[in-house]
Order: structure tokens, then C-alpha cells, then sequence
């Protein structure tokens, strides 16, 4: 299946310099690696794009993300990942350096806030900061809540609500932070995408411009909000979370939807048989 939508509804791959791509329901679902993945890893390694894997995973470091890859059978390199966790542990790190968190995530957060410089403080943190991860539970939570009444200032590591699993969805980073808000009346500050913060960083690590960039996602209030506010062209693609309805629902929309990421290569590579 291939559609088109959006203002202008065709994106030339082939002049593209850079991809900025999302993983969950992109590559893959769980641990089943996606169709067309392979095939599109595949041509950005051999027409020598410059890609990076921005995902709103905070839970692994990039080299699990690695080892989750190569399992899959892709091999890609660690500086081709940058996480929600790096770009929180960024964001504490520009706004206070050195400062304490209580923190409630999993490795990929607690690594990066470590290598920023950041310390650990359980009891009277300048801020809390709120990853996803088995670590969530009620004792965390108030936990959290309190040191949040008491002044601590509250961070998630992004604003995803829910993630594709390979059974359905589960909760997110938002919907877990959901109730610290709930209980404290103090909003959330949310570091991943969306975050003009993280799209701006990407396109710093690829080293390209926003024109010269494609976004490919699968979730219209993350992926594809990021690239139009960011001036950068978008791909809905239908192997997550979004289906052809979804669009509808939103006043911005993304300038193509394809049923998955193998639809680009097909759509280069037919380009490139026109040219000739």
C-alpha cells in the first residue's frame, strides 16, 4: 500500500541528504524487526545517507540499542542512535550543571544523566526526573509526588502517552507522569520529541539543514509535529501506531504516508530508473 497526502505529497528520497528516523513501529515492533527494515537500512548504508535513529526510548543505552539491532540482523553503529534519555540528561546539564535527580527509568536514562555530570539524590533533589521502565511503581511514585510538593521540579523524558508492543500498546512516559501531575498540580517538563531541543540536536549529529532532512515516523503528535514545526519534510508510515484515519484527526498532516519504510527504497528506486 502506498498514499500520499500533505501539501505536496511526493518527497524526492534520492535528493535527500540526511533521515531522521523513529524506531518503535518504524524498525521494529518488540523484538520483531519490521518489514521493508532490513531492505531500508540496507540503502541508507549503501547510497551513504547520513541517518540517526531518534527515538523517544528512554529505557536503553545506545549501545542496547545496538545489540537490539544486530539481533534483528542490522548492524548499526552506536553514534547512529540519540535518545529522549540523552536529550534530558542534555537539557539538566545546560540548564544546571551538576544538579541532583531522583530519577525512575532504566539504564539508557541513569547512564546518560551520569555521563552528564549528574548525581543521584533521593532526598532533596532539584529535580525529578521520570523515564519509563520496570523501576515505576507505587513506592517510586510517591516518592516522586512528594519531592515534587517539596519543591523539586518535574521532567519526563518525553511526551509519548502510549508505545507499540507487539501484543498492542503499553503505557508511555506521559501516561506515567500522568499521575505525579495529577497529585502535585505542577506540570511536567517534557525533553523529547516533540522538543524543538531534540530536533535541533538531530540535525546538528547528522550535520545537515532542515531542508535538506526527511523525519520518518509513525505517530503524528511526536514524529510528525517535530518535522513541521521544524520545517522538515515527513513520512507517516501505517507499521505503528498510526493508521490511514489518524491524519484526519490532526490540523498539520505529514507530507507523504507510506505503509512502512520499505515503501522509500521502492519509491528511490523507481526514481532512479526514471533518471537513467
Amino acid at each position: 500500500m502506498q498514499l500520499n497526502k500533505g501539501e505536496n505529497g511526493v518527497i524526492d528520497f534520492n535528493s535527500k541528504k540526511g533521515f531522521i528516523c523513529d524506531m518503535d513501529g518504524v524498525i521494529y515492533h518488540g523484538d520483531r524487526v519490521l518489514p521493508g527494515a532490513k531492505e531500508f537500512v540496507s540503502w541508507l548504508q549503501k547510497e551513504k545517507k547520513l541517518y540517526l535513529f531518534l527515538t523517544n526510548n528512554s529505557g536503553l543505552t545506545q549501545k542496547e540499542l545496538r545489540q537490539k539491532l544486530l539481533r534483528m540482523g542490522l548492524d548499526v553503529s552506536e553514534e547512529h542512535f540519540y535518545t529522549s534519555a540523552l536529550a534530558t540528561a542534555e537539557f539538566l546539564k545546560l540548564q544546571a550543571p551538576g544538579c541532583s535527580v531522583y530519577a525512575v527509568g532504566e539504564a539508557g536514562l541513569l547512564n546518560a544523566l551520569y555521563d552528564a555530570g549528574i548525581m543521584m539524590n533521593d532526598v532533596n533533589p532539584e529535580y525529578v526526573v521520570m523515564g519509563e521502565g520496570r523501576s515505576y511503581s507505587l513506592e517510586t511514585l510517591t516518592r516522586a509526588v512528594n519531592l515534587v510538593m517539596k519543591g523539586a521540579k518535574l521532567i519526563g523524558a518525553n511526551s509519548d502517552v502510549s508505545g507499540p508492543i507487539e501484543n498492542g500498546i503499553s503505557p508511555a512516559c506521559k501516561a506515567l507522569v500522568a499521575p505525579i501531575e495529577m497529585a502535585t498540580g505542577k506540570q511536567a517538563y517534557f525533553c523529547g520529541k516533540p522538543n524543538p531541543l531534540m530536533m535541533r540536536t538531530g540535525l546538528r549529529l547528522l550535520g545537515c539543514h532542515s531542508e535538506e532532512a526527511v523525519i520518518v515516523g509513525d505517530r503524528m503528535d511526536t514524529d510528525i509535529i517535530a518535522g513541521t514545526e521544524s520545517g522538515i519534510a515527513t513520512v507517516l508510515v501505517l507499521s505503528g501506531i498510526s493508521d490511514e484515519n489518524t491524519p484526519a484527526k490532526y490540523a498539520y498532516q505529514p507530507t507523504m504516508i507510506l505503509s512502512g519504510v520499505g515503501e522509500i527504497v521502492n519509491r528511490a528506486e523507481a526514481s532512479s530508473k526514471l533518471c537513467v
